[in-house]
Parts: C-alpha cells; structure tokens; sequence
C-alpha cells in the first residue's frame, strides 16, 4: 500500500511540526510539502498534487474555507482535512466535502481515523480513473462515495438566526446582495451565506440553473413565477416566495433572457 502523500497548511509552524510529528507516529502519510497561508497553499497543492491536505481554517489572506472552495471549483482530486481550533465551522466542512473535522490538540486515534477515511477516498478516486476491476463489494461502496459527494455538492449551509440549516440548492430560489452579506431564500427560509460575493456562490451553483441578472441579484430560473415588462425594454422578475419578491433584470442580462425565453 502506497503512502498518501500530504501536504500542512497552517499559518502556525509549530501546527505544521505537530501535525507532521503525529503523521509520523501513525505510518503511511509521506508530507510532501508545507504552506502559512491560503493562497500559498493554492500554489503549492496545484504544484504537488497531494492526495489529501491537512488545512487550518483561520489564516491570513485566504480562509481555509476560501481554499476549500476553490479547490471543489477547480475540480481538485487532493481530500481534505480541516484541522482548527473552532467548533462552530464543522457544518461548513460538510458543505465543501471535507474528509474530517479535526480539533486542536488533535487527538491521534481521531487523526487515524481521518487518515484511513481519506485513504478509502483516494482509492476510490484511483479505481475510477484507472478504470481497473474491482469486486461487486468494492465496487458498490465506490459508487455510494460517489453519490454521497455529489449529495453533498448540491446542499448549501445558510445561517438562520442561530442556526446553520443545509438546503438542497434546487430549493433555492434567489440570492441578493446587501449591507450585511448575501441572503439566500428558499421556499421555507432565509437566511445568510458563509460566501462572500455572488461570484463565489454562482461558482458552486450550476450555471445553466442559476444566473446573475443583476451584479447584486443571483436567480434560479425555474422559480420565476412571472416576468414583467419595465421601462427601456427591461424587466422585472417576480419569484416564487411567499413575497414574490421582484427582481430587476439589467440591461446587460435582458437579452439573454430574451432569448431563453423566446420574448
């Protein structure tokens, strides 16, 4: 069995030595290489392809949610490994399909049990691309990781009050920028995204789905209940929430939306 190969990502070098020490300890994780901040982490895990990355989540520059996020965007193979000093980030890991949530001081039975589950991860990601054969058994549990990451990628964390709810994103109707972040409404609620432009959260939306009609306004087209003719050829979006809340179409989008619709 190959080691798997790591890389630390933590803006503390005694984190990285001690995360690196622990490693040691359980076997079968070569560290490869190291990075202090979220964007050199980017250049470094691009360069070095690892399978999974150990990433803290408060840094300077680039959060690991940030990191995160991009490497989901970009397709990235390497698994990932949250290690943080915070509790209250744990539903987000979910969101961008994070291997494990780790505490600090981590714990090594914990740390082992984060290793072998990014280790089943990584061989099923090789048995794929390989296309080798494997038995029915394996086979079976290849196809549930599959499903169960792309379950995930379809579900967004929004802060309700207290809460953090997961919503499935064909549930989501719209999504508008204002003074205090991004609020995101499905039929049953609204809340706040964790993302901080519209970019980021288009990003993780299918595209043919959701478009940006407005620089502050993000729509599913599927939950438009009527389409308003306004001034200069424009228009207004009315949405399927319990406001039917109008959404304005700039300039620059009504024609795409003329032409989707056949207007």
């Amino acid at each position: 069995m190959s080691a798997l190969k790591a890389v630390l990502v933590d803006d503390e070098q005694l984190a990285r030595d001690e995360m690196g020490y622990l490693l040691a300890q359980i076997g079968g994780v070569e560290v490869i290489g190291q990075a202090g901040n979220g964007l050199e982490a980017l250049t470094t895990i691009d360069r070095l392809q690892p399978d999974v990355v150990f990433l803290d989540v408060q840094m300077p520059g680039l959060s690991g949610f940030e990191v995160a996020r991009r490497l989901v965007g970009n397709q990235a193979l390497s698994q990932i490994v949250f290690v943080t000093a915070y509790d209250q980030h744990a539903i987000e890991a979910f969101e961008v399909n994070a291997v494990d949530y780790l505490l600090k001081p981590v714990d090594q039975a914990r740390l082992e049990v984060a290793v072998e589950r990014a280790r089943r991860r990584v061989a099923a990601d090789r048995s794929i691309e390989s296309g080798s054969n494997v038995s029915s058994a394996d086979l079976e549990k290849i196809i549930e990781a599959v499903a169960e990451r792309q379950s995930r990628r379809g579900r967004l964390a929004i802060k309700v009050g207290e809460r953090f709810l997961l919503v499935q994103s064909d549930e989501i109707i719209y999504a508008s920028l204002a003074d205090e972040g991004i609020t995101v409404v499905t039929s049953q609620h609204s809340g706040t995204s964790n993302y901080r432009t519209l970019d980021e959260l288009h990003e993780r939306l299918d595209p043919t789905v959701f478009w940006r009609v407005h620089r502050s306004h993000l729509v599913n087209i599927n939950k438009i209940k009527e389409i308003v003719p306004w001034f200069s050829r424009n228009y207004i979006l009315r949405m399927k929430d319990e406001k039917t809340t109008e959404i304005p179409v700039s300039r620059t989008h009504t024609r795409r939306l003329r032409e989707y619709l056949k207007l």
